[in-house]
């Protein structure tokens, strides 16, 4: 495996002094800069070894390790000094020569640094195959397969009884026409840990799962993250425990939604259920959301989408107790129905039917059953959209 070793030094001595006491393989690379002919873009190397000598360029050397603390950097130091020493380790340097280090220990230190190089490679090569594979998007690291990544983390973390915290992320409806998708990923993407996730759940809205945390420090993380926006993008967290994925996300959603309405609350139609009476009065009060709620964002839905959607498209039903929305292309289909079978439970059940006869895969389907003051605007155009999204890549899935 070849690794790139990147010597820096305004001293020319130095590279002829150091590179005879690098176990380097006749496959690796050295490459030699002068602090000011480094390239522009050095803070977009991937998978390197940096070798600095900082005599007269301590400075620069501070400011080169802040840009590539992704790549193991070795600082070079003709005397000791412990102050420098320790600025340069807060900015991630991986060890620290001068000209009493033995060649014994230069490369004690040096072939770790080598065998790190190699597993960001590996890195590399496996995020290479998640992009190839539509799991993360090319550009971030924004994770694309939604319900498949938040059950087997969850699985991880209900295993190990760890603190984590699930939030959810979304532009207002004004802002959401202004602002790029990727600078939300980007100033969330910079502002997380690596072990961090952030997960596309919808068009301009986002999942976060924030590791060994509590949801006090992850609203103290999120407003910092909003000093970088100038449009309004809202956040709310909730804690993991041991809920599983659709108990999380209807959570978390509806927590977004109050945060973005500021306070307002879920509506009076809603809280019609929770005053009890009977079945028939149940019935009449689902009927009514029905024409006040489900319809008119199952109209907003396929107003929105059937342009945009090539070969496929959208259409909605309605009957006594229940409502659905199709979503149709040439070789498939997809029912999105919610009903209320009782007297506290709204479900939505999901249905994909393959009509492909190149697949054995015919129908897929599932089940979210919420309370009734659950079922709100913003919660149910956020299904919807997931459920499009979830539509669409089965359709490409089976054409591929």
């Amino acid at each position: 495996m070849q690794t790139r070793v990147i010597l820096v030094s305004d001293d020319s001595d130095f590279f002829e002094y150091i590179t005879p006491k690098l176990s380097v393989r006749k496959s690796d690379e050295i490459f030699k800069f002068n602090f000011a002919d480094l390239p522009d873009k050095i803070h977009f190397i991937n998978s390197s070894l940096l070798i600095i000598n900082s005599e007269n360029n301590k400075q620069q050397t501070l400011e080169l390790l802040s840009i590539v603390k992704d790549n193991p950097a070795i600082v070079f130091s003709y005397n000791e000094d412990e102050e420098f020493k320790l600025k340069c380790y807060k900015e991630g340097m991986f060890a620290y020569f001068t000209l009493s280090t033995s060649d014994e220990e230069i490369n004690a230190k040096f072939i770790p640094a080598l065998k790190l190089v190699a597993s960001l490679e590996q890195s590399d090569r496996y995020r290479e195959l998640l992009v190839n594979n539509k799991l993360i998007t090319k550009n971030n690291e924004v994770y694309l397969d939604c319900n498949n990544l938040l059950d087997s983390e969850l699985e991880k973390i209900h295993l190990s009884s760890q603190r984590a915290v699930l939030g959810a992320i979304s532009p207002d409806d004004k802002s959401k026409f202004i602002i790029q998708s990727n600078q939300i990923e980007t100033m969330v993407l910079n502002n997380i840990r690596k072990n961090d996730l952030l997960i596309n759940y919808a068009p301009n809205k986002y999942f976060l799962l924030l590791y060994n945390t509590d949801i006090e420090k992850a609203q103290i993380l999120w407003k910092n993250i909003t000093t970088h926006f100038t449009e309004n993008v809202f956040a709310a967290f909730t804690s993991i425990g041991k809920k599983n994925r659709q108990q999380l996300v209807n959570e978390v959603l509806n927590k977004l939604h109050l945060a973005m309405n500021k306070g307002f609350s879920t509506s009076t139609v809603a809280n019609a259920f929770l005053s009890g009476g009977n079945f028939k009065f149940f019935r009449e009060e689902f009927n009514k959301k029905i024409k006040q709620i489900i319809a008119p964002v199952f109209y907003h839905i396929q107003q929105f989408y059937n342009d945009k959607l090539f070969g496929m498209k959208i259409e909605q039903g309605v009957g006594d107790g229940y409502s659905v929305l199709y979503i149709k292309s040439k070789n498939a289909t997809g029912s999105f129905r919610i009903t209320s079978p009782g007297f506290s439970t709204i479900n939505i059940d999901i249905e994909f039917s393959n009509n492909s006869k190149h697949t054995e895969e015919k129908n897929e389907s599932k089940r979210i059953s919420l309370e009734p003051e659950e079922l709100e605007e913003g919660l149910l155009q956020d299904l919807l959209e997931q459920f499009i999204s979830e539509f669409k890549r089965k359709v490409e899935d089976v054409s591929t």
